[in-house]
């Protein structure tokens, strides 16, 4: 029987983890096992460290529920998410690139016709996003659904409202049959991370900044193409250089440009001044 010790402890448990049915878990486990037993050995870790480790993940899984996921907060941060999203998601160079989800998406948004104002009776900047949706060649993708969602001029997402009982600056918007679409809502804010679970705590120890840049989140599931989940980001805004969840890209800055009162791209008149970003998705083929 081999008896266990600090130098045969690793073999002996990636030997167990090795006997899991599925060989992908096999490689999972045993993978994860020797990563985590070299950390310890690096780090010379101690057993108070252990301990508060096993503290902080837990109090990141009592403070998750079905609107606020804290450890998708911590995988973000980290850069876990953005690591994931990348090796999964390696489109062609025509395709829009694809960025972290984020833990505030919320399932199930409302169907909105074109130009729908999802703001309606929120205070801010009215704010119109067109473009069209087309695959990589640049043919259009009639009738594909644009999932959005962002947070309030405060930078305030619904998930974080547990008062809130219906859809809020979110909807589910469908292209027309020539591609086109109409968003309608409120200029974004950039904002700070939620700072009031583990994972802000964990970061106020360091000099990260906690902001992320203004955006508006999307989401495409289109029969026939690869899943797409992507931001929009304000070109010139704040924090696009420092965004907590690494989540920023070039391809996806855009500029918000100010118009006076006057005919809006859903072609109804403004009484007040409102912003206009423009952007046309590319999707990948699932092939």
């Amino acid at each position: 029987m081999a008896f266990v010790n600090e130098d045969n402890i690793t073999d002996l448990a990636i030997k167990r983890w090795s006997t899991a049915r599925s060989p992908r878990v096999a490689e999972l486990m045993t993978v994860l096992v020797r990563h985590i037993h070299d950390y310890a050995r690096e780090v010379e870790l101690t057993s108070d460290e252990w301990m508060a480790a096993i503290e902080w993940l837990t109090a990141t899984g009592q403070i998750s529920n079905d609107k606020r996921q804290e450890f998708i907060l911590a995988s973000d941060v980290v850069g876990l998410s953005m690591l994931v999203v990348q090796m999964n998601n390696r489109f062609a160079e025509q395709a829009t690139p694809a960025t972290v989800l984020g833990p505030f998406h919320i399932d199930g948004s409302p169907p909105a016709p074109f130009g729908f104002d999802m703001s309606e009776g929120i205070v801010g900047t009215p704010l119109f996003i067109t473009g069209k949706v087309t695959d990589t060649t640049g043919t259009p993708i009639p009738g594909a659904v644009l999932d959005v969602w962002q947070a309030d001029a405060s930078g305030t997402y619904e998930a974080q409202m547990p008062e809130i009982d219906e859809a809020r600056l979110r909807a589910k918007y469908q292209a027309r049959e020539d591609g086109t679409y109409c968003v309608r809502t409120i200029a974004p804010l950039g904002y700070t991370i939620p700072m009031d679970g583990p994972v802000g705590k964990l970061i106020e120890r360091t000099e990260i900044s906690e902001y992320r840049p203004a955006h508006v989140h999307f989401m495409f599931e289109q029969p026939g193409y690869k899943k797409l989940i992507t931001h929009l980001f304000q070109k010139d805004t704040d924090y696009l250089d420092t965004d907590v969840v690494f989540g920023v890209k070039d391809a996806l800055i855009v500029p918000f440009i100010e118009h006076a009162p006057g005919p809006a791209p859903d072609g109804q008149v403004m009484e007040e001044p409102f912003l206009v970003a423009h952007f046309d998705f590319a999707l990948q083929p699932a092939s």
